[in-house]
């Protein structure tokens, strides 16, 4: 293990083109879980300049049976997609919450997928798709996550919500941030370089037709606060390169300036590029995918063996076959700072939780619309509260730490 190097995440906003596809797949996966807690879920999202498209399979009592969509359940979903952008804050002439023209391409799940996948009387619950999941813990924030991302989601929360309280009335929703920071023995200790690209007002940028340096100081001496406000005291040194709006200007931006899709911004969804990721997305997907849920308990079994003081970092992979309930493997890798062999973690963590997709959900009580917030700033390190992400509680510390001294 190195113990001095320079480590970079990165994030990006609620506007981002990607993001927004994200939260409206997510969406999608709340209204049909509000009314079937067993919906099956498959939503796709695409968006573009003045466009939202929807793709995928779905199943879901009160809402589409039998191949046919209920009384009013096509306007129900136009009107939460529409709901959704607006949260966001897009009503510009490139992408407006009440003029993008709306295309929904969802249809029925396939029967031979659920026939793999649906509990049956001589059968548990399949995964819904083989594949592997990984979950990441370390001690170097309160959060039990990578730095280098927890501030990078950090700064940009703070930025949307002073944008949406009216405090930064020159923002607009899109926006991207990326953090290096110096590690000495293992500790993030400064900032080398700090990154943030924020769509803007016109006028508050530095080239093109609207340019007002004026404006563009004001800019960037808000973001400058914000970096200086997120960081630890001292982070921030006079040795840090800070960068806002490289380009120049920004006012293009969200699915305007560039097409948005499902899935594409895992990296930032997990843990920054810190642990190893196994590929699925996790927006979209109602919990029976062991895309979404395996990686949410793999997060939880390794933020509980952290917590629990086993470790100072800890990796864990899940693999799973389609149809199939058990996972294949239970890896633990604690990366040599473990007080406890790996192998006895791996014997010991399945006996805390049922590790089948049924299991999962039933243990983090996954079957509830709750992943909406989850869609933007990250799945994991966030405040387990009010029935939202269960998998980031550390409720298994006490039955951990007996287990492994047995």
């Amino acid at each position: 293990m190195r113990s001095s190097y320079i480590f970079t995440s990165e994030s990006v906003s609620e506007g981002h083109p990607d993001k927004v596809a994200d939260q409206i797949s997510d969406t999608i996966v709340d209204l049909f879980l509000s009314k079937d807690a067993e919906a099956r879920i498959a939503c796709e999202t695409m968006t573009t300049t003045n466009l939202v498209v929807l793709a995928g399979e779905i199943r879901c009592k009160g809402v589409y049976e039998n191949g046919e969509w209920a009384p009013g359940a096509l306007e129900e979903i136009e009107a939460a997609v529409r709901d959704r952008v607006k949260q966001i804050g897009y009503e510009q002439s490139g992408f407006h919450w009440e003029t993008f023209t709306f295309e929904n391409n969802l249809h029925g799940q396939s029967a031979e997928i659920a026939m793999g996948v649906d509990e049956g009387s001589n059968k548990d619950e399949g995964a819904g798709d083989q594949g592997i999941m990984f979950g990441y813990a370390t001690d170097e924030t309160p959060g039990l996550m990578p730095a280098t991302l927890y501030y990078s989601h950090k700064i940009l929360e703070t930025m949307a919500a002073d944008r949406h309280s009216g405090k930064a009335p020159f923002l607009e929703p899109d926006a991207k941030s990326q953090v290096t920071l110096q590690y000495e023995n293992g500790v993030p200790v400064r900032a080398t370089a700090l990154v943030v690209s924020t769509q803007h007002k016109a006028g508050y940028c530095l080239q093109g037709d609207n340019a007002d340096p004026t404006k563009y100081d004001l800019l960037k001496d808000y973001v400058t606060g914000v970096l200086t406000s997120v960081l630890p005291d001292g982070f921030v040194t006079d040795a840090t390169k800070v960068y806002i709006n490289p380009t120049g200007a920004f006012e293009i931006g969200g699915p305007d300036g560039d097409a948005g899709l499902t899935g594409r911004k895992i990296i930032v969804d997990t843990y920054g590029g810190a642990a190893p990721h196994g590929g699925g997305a996790f927006s979209g997907k109602d919990p029976t995918k062991v895309d979404r849920s395996a990686a949410y308990v793999a997060r939880y079994l390794a933020k509980n063996v952290v917590a629990a003081g086993l470790a100072k970092r800890c990796t864990i992979q899940l693999s799973y076959a389609i149809g199939i309930a058990e996972p294949l493997s239970v890896y633990v890798d604690t990366h040599g700072t473990g007080t406890v062999d790996e192998a006895k973690l791996e014997q010991v963590l399945p006996q805390l939780v049922r590790l089948t997709p049924k299991g999962i959900r039933q243990h983090l009580k996954l079957n509830a619309p709750i992943y909406v917030k989850s869609a933007a700033y990250g799945h994991f390190g966030r405040e387990a509260e009010n029935g939202l992400f269960t998998w980031e509680a550390t409720d298994l510390v006490d039955q951990l730490k007996a287990a492994v001294a047995a």
